[in-house]
């Protein structure tokens, strides 16, 4: 496997930006914490600190709870559905113009190579603000005939209105920053909702940028707040808030169940987009020539560290060795180095603690007896980076292929039963259901399969299609509720229900 560059110099508008004074957004202001305290931001690729971010804590929650109900019970609640649709297509044309600097601060930030933030950036994060932009106008109630019980001959008027929630805290995670961010933004600002953003501690830098773009679009104060820090802290707040009407959440399940227990104070609303290990089962008839990229984009996707990884492949044994060979060969071909290097394939991982997991699960699955096939070492050098991993014959009971690793390891399983349902109980046999795909000719077997596979959405030869207009989350441990498309609206608004009797 050859590695590409180590170090590549970030542009002029980038070290400019990195370089500023980085203090929380509240209230439409940029202020200082309550409590003078900071965090280090480090390029994964090099080790190196690239800015110093201001740390908020609860104190600083609660000013950023305030400026949000203000703006809510204010301004924010004046604007009309035309208006708000007007403010996110003005914000998805900022995001645009500014895109370059976003992409490299993601880059920077993350480790994730330029190509893979330049898509996401602008399909998932300027489009995504243009398709809940064409929300705002599109909300509606009904009217209901009833017949009111106490007034039998009487005539009546029953209509439904759909209101916001109110105040949203959204607490985002550090694989894919500003999407992530964006995620949670749009809907809420549709529906006529408040944020505050809680971003992730080890990738602040686009979630800053973003304020200044809030700013420049005519949003008004305090609708959107934003205050980096811990999640054990600031999130911790931000999660048991009395003032906040609901959580976004998107991270581990473990997080997950913290922040369940946070919201049990005033009852509040909770989504929750949590842990994945996708299966991706290939039938002796599937095309092999899109199976075997397939495989690999999907399991090595951000360095694996995404929720809708393939990294369980159920491949059936008539085409084990050419899967297993095929993937191996283009992960092993994979070029490792900095997300700003044309060069790189694949960036580092997000930090040292977990390129240390990581390696700890490639460890176990050695020890388990699982086929080391390719990769299982971190190079040397400066970065957080670990080669593209696959192991074979494995199975279920083996700890690498239960738990999500978050890390560029596949795990690759055979099977040979033609009872459909007894590949989907292995494949179902986890505590997540997030994604999945089938890949095969059948088009009456993939169709079964998908019906027996648990889990929020599976694709037909491809694996996690996603866009704009798709509902996406997961079943069981893999979280509550929806995002993306209407299903994404529907958790920030509220239904009233209204009787006028004549």
């Amino acid at each position: 496997m050859s590695a590409a560059p180590r170090s590549i110099t970030p542009s002029p508008a980038a070290r400019e930006f990195l370089g500023r004074r980085h203090q929380l957004f509240i209230g439409g202001q940029w202020v200082d914490p309550a409590e003078p305290a900071t965090l280090e931001v480090l390029d994964p690729a090099t080790e190196e600190r690239i800015a110093t971010v201001a740390r908020g804590g609860p104190r600083d929650i609660d000013r950023a709870v305030a400026a949000a109900r203000a703006a809510f019970q204010g301004e924010w609640s004046r604007i009309g559905s035309h208006q708000r649709s007007r403010l996110l297509f003005r914000l998805a044309d900022e995001l645009e113009a500014h895109l370059d600097l976003a992409v490299e601060l993601e880059v920077l930030d993350n480790g994730m190579p330029r190509p893979i933030a330049h898509y996401s950036i602008a399909k998932f994060g300027c489009d995504f603000l243009r398709y809940y932009g064409g929300w705002c106008t599109k909300i509606l109630g009904e009217t209901i005939p009833v017949q009111p019980h106490d007034v039998p001959n009487g005539e009546s008027l029953t209509y439904t209105r759909r209101e916001p929630i109110g105040v949203v805290g959204a607490i985002v995670p550090w694989n894919s920053p500003l999407i992530m961010a964006v995620l949670k933004l749009a809907p809420a600002l549709a529906a006529g909702c408040t944020v505050v953003l809680k971003p992730a501690e080890l990738t602040p830098m686009t979630a800053l940028l973003l304020g200044e773009i809030i700013n420049k679009s005519g949003i008004p104060d305090g609708v959107v707040n934003i205050v980096p820090g811990y999640g054990h802290d600031a999130g911790a707040a931000l999660a048991a808030h009395d003032g906040v009407d609901k959580i976004a959440f998107t991270g581990s399940t473990e997080v997950g169940r913290k922040i369940l227990l946070a919201a049990a104070g005033n009852l509040k609303r909770v989504t929750l987009e949590l842990g994945g290990k996708s299966p991706f089962i290939v039938f002796p008839d599937a095309d092999l020539a899109r199976v075997i990229p397939g495989a690999a984009r999907g399991a090595f996707f951000l360095q694996g560290q995404n929720c809708m990884a393939s990294t369980r492949l159920f491949v059936h044994d008539d085409v084990f060795e050419p899967v297993v060979e095929g993937i191996s060969k283009l992960a092993g071909a994979f070029r490792l180095g900095p997300g700003l290097s044309p060069d790189s394939d694949l960036g580092p991982l997000i930090s040292a603690e977990q390129r240390q997991r990581v390696m700890g699960y490639i460890a176990d699955g050695r020890k388990s007896g699982a086929e080391l096939v390719c990769g299982g070492d971190a190079p040397a050098g400066k970065g957080f980076f670990v080669r593209p991993t696959v192991f074979a014959r494995t199975s279920m009971d083996m700890k690498i292929a239960r738990e999500e690793i978050f890390g560029p390891v596949l795990c690759v399983q055979s099977f040979s039963d033609s009872d459909l349902k007894a590949v989907a109980a292995e494949a179902n046999k986890t505590i997540y259901g997030l994604s999945g795909s089938v890949w095969t000719r059948d088009i009456s077997v993939a169709h079964r399969m998908v019906n027996l596979i648990d889990s929020g959405q599976v694709s037909i030869n491809c694996h996690a299609a996603v866009d704009p207009a798709i509902p996406f989350g997961g079943n069981r441990q893999s979280g509550w509720g929806r995002e993306f498309g209407r299903e994404g609206l529907d958790p920030y608004l509220k239904t009233k229900a209204t009787t006028v009797m004549f």
